[in-house]
C-alpha cells in the first residue's frame, strides 16, 4: 500500500459549509453571521487581550526583568554518536557537512557534546565543545578545532565621507 492509496475513515471529516451561496441553501444572505454589528464585518475580531475599552491587563501591570532574546547565541547540538554513525568514511567533520547530512539546520552555530563514543579519529571543526567531548576525541586520536562563533563579514563596509555643507545662496535684494 503507497501513500496516495490512504483515505480518511468513513464519516471522519465533515465537509466545510459553503455559505452565502442564496436562500435556499440555508446559509444565504448574511451567511449565518447575523444582521449587523462587529461579528458581521469582513475582517471582524478583535486584538488579543481586549477588554471593551478598559485599559488591558498587559498595560495595567508593570514591565519587568529583562530580556536578551534577540541577542543570545544558541547553539545547535550534536553528539558524537550521531558523528560516529554518520560520519563512517570521512575523517574530517565540519559545520557544511553537518549540515548536508542533515544534523543540523544553517545559521546557527554549532556545539559539539560527548554522548557516545569515537572508535575512529576524526578532525572535528565546531564553534563550541564540551569538556568531555574534546577529552573523547582525543582520546580517540582526533583534533578539535574551534571557529569563531560569530562569523565575520566578508567584505568591510565602506566607510561614509563626510558631506560638506551647501554653500548658501546670496539674498536678493
Amino acid at each position: 500500500m503507497a501513500l496516495h492509496h490512504l483515505k480518511p475513515a468513513p464519516g471522519s471529516r465533515r465537509r466545510s459549509e459553503r455559505l452565502g451561496l442564496g436562500e435556499g441553501s440555508g446559509g444565504g444572505q448574511t451567511a449565518t453571521r447575523g444582521q449587523k454589528g462587529q461579528r458581521s464585518r469582513s475582517g471582524d475580531g478583535k486584538m488579543s487581550g481586549f477588554e471593551g475599552g478598559q485599559t488591558l491587563l498587559i498595560r495595567r501591570t508593570p514591565k519587568r526583568g529583562f530580556t536578551n532574546g534577540p541577542f543570545k547565541l544558541t547553539y545547535q547540538v550534536v553528539s558524537l554518536f550521531d558523528i560516529e554513525r554518520v560520519f563512517k568514511n570521512q575523517r574530517d567533520v565540519s559545520p557544511d557537512g553537518l549540515k548536508i547530512h542533515g544534523l543540523i539546520k544553517g545559521g546557527k552555530p554549532v556545539k559539539i557534546l560527548a554522548d557516545g563514543d569515537l572508535t575512529q579519529a576524526y578532525k572535528i571543526s565546531a564553534h563550541a565543545f564540551s569538556k568531555s567531548a574534546v577529552e573523547k576525541i582525543q582520546k580517540a586520536g582526533g583534533a578539535a578545532q574551534v571557529l569563531s562563533a560569530k562569523p565575520k563579514p566578508a567584505v568591510e563596509a565602506p566607510k561614509a565621507e563626510a558631506k560638506k555643507a551647501p554653500k548658501a545662496a546670496p539674498k536678493k535684494g
